[in-house]
């Protein structure tokens, strides 16, 4: 279109050059030269030419709402302009890493300039969408390719027929996930997909993240960030550059050290306790470790990360079978020189085989079968369930592999995180864990849980561990110590509902409390069970009903006991109650939400998906919250 004689202002010289100049603009200069017009507007007394103009006197945006004729705004007056920026960033988080991720780069966004709207999926108006002009995803996979809890409603609505075109929305998505997954960052991945089917366009290519996310994160926040920035970002470094000079010139006081996954604190071992009984098949240790001198506060709901070793058994075989010296040096990237044997031990993982890891090892091999087997998936998957790297050695070997390899091939040991079992304020400077031992069979070698065994054997008291906090926004206790709490949490999943009782009973909170624990044995397995009666007792904890699988003919779990005292489930439901799931999520949480269901369902009388929508409610509204795993 062409601005005519007839139905502008202009001289037919002056449209002549503006038909000729405003073919040849961007979408960031047409916007930049409104905000031009309008300063002029309202400053051209004072001799103002075309130049960069202060952050706040720049372009105005898509969606400012005021009118343009060919591009070029129609401004009232100068109070009308503002700032073209807009982000709308949202996440779904199971353990809170998308949570902080979105945080970091809704911080990033503000300080340049930008309009930003941060939220969870599960608490974004859907109808807003059609008005974000920026969208950014950040969200994990959960369990088979699942979405997280708080991003279900959103991920089934974008999904479902009533989406909306999304050809006005520039997009990116940053997915989380754990390459030891079959279904690696999926949800990150649907949600990418999705997005580009509804006509939105990509701003920036989706980043998937293994469990060592920090670097491929940063990067991915940079790149956004790098996108966005125009014109008037441009124009307002210099203001920036002086701000932050001048604030350089101000001596600032020393930063406390903040303690994280990549720069963990040295706790001290001060207890280890095996809380089963004798006879025992299971081993639960009680571990307690000092924070003091670290700074380092917690939650009721928070976990701890623990950076393990690897069994130095199963890394001598390793070198021993690989033929090399355990005494070879090798170069981390972090620019650390450490010996193989070293490296194998504090720093790489070996215990867990991925397709991502396997496709590593074909230029390193010359076996005809293995590089069969990396051409078909389903095998593919189904020789890596439950093998480790020495598995892959001795079945495929020989690789012509080097310890200067191992640097560029295998990943960094994953921290394994665990629901801390105390409050701070019971247990100033300490921090409690309940760790399961793993030990089992496979393919005809005994294998060991890399972070539970390496505490229940290798660890004693005394001994330091490389630990870091990992808040959990979604595990929390009611924001008011009157409301009613349900938990269930079989075995080592009754590691939070310690801390939350901790706390309220510090508190000294007049909320009623129920539990609902199980395990295998009566006798033997019945974990914190003093700690459960003396809370009992002392009406801290108003009820504890407890399932003993093994204790009977018929097994007994959890989600029966539930089922049990349904009317006075429903009842506390009612009254306000918070109920949380703690455990595992294959079968227990699943297990636990059937009887959930059924019990809305004959509670109020109505269809199972009337009884879905009831518990969605609940979950929307943070009062049914599951830490599972």
């Amino acid at each position: 279109m062409q601005l005519l004689v007839t139905n502008s202002p202009f001289s037919e010289e002056q449209l002549q050059h503006l038909n000729a100049l405003l073919p040849t603009l961007t979408e960031a200069q047409i916007h930049w030269l409104s905000g031009y017009l309008a300063f002029y507007r309202n400053e051209n007394t004072q001799g103002a030419t075309l130049q960069a103009l202060p952050v706040a006197e720049q372009a105005i945006g898509a969606n400012s709402g005021i009118a343009t004729v060919s591009g070029i705004a129609a401004v009232p007056n100068v109070a009308a302009v503002q700032v073209p920026k807009e982000a709308t960033i949202l996440f779904g988080s199971q353990t809170g890493n998308a949570q902080r991720l979105a945080g970091r780069l809704a911080d990033r966004l503000k300080a340049d300039g930008f309009d930003v709207t941060l939220s969870a999926m599960n608490k974004f108006k859907t109808n807003e969408l059609k008005k974000a002009v920026h969208l950014f995803v950040l969200v994990s996979t959960h369990g088979e390719g699942d979405p997280p809890d708080n991003a279900i409603s959103f991920y089934e609505f974008l999904h479902g027929k009533r989406a909306p075109e999304l050809k006005h929305l520039k997009y990116s998505v940053l997915a989380l996930g754990d390459t030891s997954y079959e279904f690696f960052c999926k949800t990150g991945q649907d949600f990418d997909q999705r997005l580009e089917e509804l006509g939105a366009e990509r701003l920036v290519g989706r980043v998937d993240c293994d469990v060592d996310y920090e670097e491929a994160a940063s990067g991915w926040i940079q790149a956004v960030a790098d996108k966005l920035s125009s014109a008037s970002a441009a124009a307002a470094q210099p203001l920036q550059a002086a701000a932050a000079a001048a604030a350089a010139t101000t001596e600032a006081p020393s930063a406390a050290v903040v303690y994280t996954r990549n720069k963990p604190f040295q706790a001290e071992v001060i207890e280890s306790i095996n809380l089963n009984g004798r006879g025992s098949d299971r081993e639960t240790r009680h571990l307690e470790l000092s924070l003091e001198g670290s700074g380092i506060a917690y939650e009721p709901g928070d976990a701890l990360g623990i950076v393990p070793h690897n069994d130095p058994q199963l890394v001598a075989e390793l070198i021993e079978t690989l033929g090399w010296k355990a005494s070879e040096q090798v170069t981390t990237k972090e620019g650390d020189v450490l010996t193989i044997e070293e490296a194998l031990t504090t720093q790489y993982e070996i215990t867990v085989l991925s397709k991502t890891l396997l496709e590593k090892f074909a230029p390193f091999s010359k076996n005809e079968q293995f590089n069969q087997l990396l051409t078909d998936s389903a095998k593919l998957r189904e020789y890596a369930k439950g093998r480790d790297l020495l598995d892959l050695l001795n079945d495929y070997g020989p690789f012509t592999w080097q310890p200067s390899d191992v640097v560029n091939v295998l990943r960094k040991i994953p921290a394994r995180l665990y629901s801390i079992a105390s409050s701070i304020k019971a247990h100033p400077d300490e921090v409690h864990l309940t760790i399961r031992k793993v030990q089992y069979e496979s393919h005809g070698r005994e294998r060991n849980g890399v972070c539970s065994v390496y505490v229940s054997e290798r660890l004693e008291v005394g001994d330091k561990v490389s630990v870091f906090v990992q808040s959990n926004p979604n595990f929390k206790l009611p924001a008011s110590d009157e409301t009613p709490i349900i938990m269930v949490g079989p075995g080592t999943g009754v590691a939070p509902f310690r801390a939350f009782m901790e706390e309220r009973e510090e508190a000294g909170a007049s909320g009623k409390s129920w539990l609902f624990f199980g395990d295998r044995h009566y006798v033997t397995d019945f974990l914190y069970q003093t700690d459960w009666q003396r809370m009992l007792n002392d009406g801290v904890l108003t009820k504890l009903e407890v399932a003993f699988s093994r204790d009977t003919e018929q097994k007994v779990y959890v989600q029966h006991r539930l089922l049990e005292h349904a009317a006075e489930l429903y009842a506390w439901l009612e009254e306000g109650a918070h109920i949380y799931i703690c455990g595992d999520e294959k079968h227990m949480a699943h297990d636990v939400h059937k009887a959930l269901l059924q019990i809305v369902k004959e509670q109020r009388n109505v269809s199972e998906e009337a009884a879905a929508a009831y518990l969605n409610e609940l979950q929307d509204a943070g009062r049914y919250q599951r830490d599972v795993y």
